[in-house]
């Protein structure tokens, strides 16, 4: 593992050839850091002949909407301009999140040319490939559970990312940014997960699909929120087939 700077560490292939994906941690926009799951998630996929840079973004309540977004964007264009540096192919750039950072990854590959930020915009942060694991896709269905639901799921983690401004949640649904000009998805979810429901997957996938994207929705038997299962071998290798073939 190198670490290029305080917020983004690069986990090389092999193959001087491999792919680029910029990995999005998750935590609820509050917690977690760059290099959670390095060892079982991250240096395995490196191994699998996928270069993997994982960021860190500002979390909240200290930074809210847009500014998260800001950063896995400034991300992407820092890659583009520095990534000859270290032996990486930028022209085609994957993202794969995982809970909260699978939305912000999410929104930036729906939404380029949008919430840019400042810093070099003479790169583009546009990508060629997003992997989705178990995220949100709908902040207003969060918005509106049940009062009993709210008792046992508050809606404080998207409050905080939004900076209690709750109006803006139905205008941040990934579902109001599809597009047919969107890039290749893959989208992962537990079928037991209580956190995050399949569904939200699912009504993703169906948005990306109505408009003519390539995507792709595997449901994990058995598996829970931040289930191990998502760490597997077979899963892992799935995931760096499927990037490959988009990156390559």
């Amino acid at each position: 593992m190198i670490e290029l700077s305080r917020t983004l560490d690069l986990y090389p292939a092999p193959d001087p050839d491999a792919p680029l994906v910029l990995y999005i941690h998750g935590g609820g926009w509050q917690h977690g850091d760059k290099a959670d799951d390095a060892a079982n998630r991250l240096a395995p996929m490196a191994a699998l002949g996928v270069n993997v840079a994982s960021v860190n973004y500002r979390l909240a309540p200290g930074t809210t909407f847009p500014g998260p977004v800001h950063d896995v964007k400034g991300a992407v264009r820092w890659l583009r301009a520095n990534g000859e540096k270290f032996g990486l192919r930028t022209e085609k750039i994957g993202v794969w999140g995982a809970s909260a950072g699978a939305y912000l990854g999410s929104l930036l590959a729906l939404t380029p040319g949008r919430f840019e930020g400042e810093g070099n915009l003479d790169r583009s942060s546009a990508v060629q490939a997003a992997v989705h694991w178990f995220g949100q896709a709908d902040l207003a269905v969060s918005a509106s559970r049940s009062a009993i639901e709210a008792r046992l799921l508050p809606f404080a983690f998207e409050q905080a990312f939004l900076g209690g401004d709750t109006a803006k949640a139905a205008d941040l649904s990934l579902l109001r940014h599809v597009s047919p000009q969107a890039p290749p998805f893959l989208i992962s979810h537990g079928d037991r997960d209580r956190i995050i429901p399949p569904s939200e997957s699912q009504a993703l996938h169906d948005a990306l699909s109505r408009s003519g994207v390539d995507s792709r929705f595997l449901l994990l038997g058995g598996a829970g929120h931040e289930d191990p299962a998502f760490d597997s071998p077979a899963s892992l290798a799935m995931t760096a087939a499927w990037l490959r073939t988009m990156l390559g």
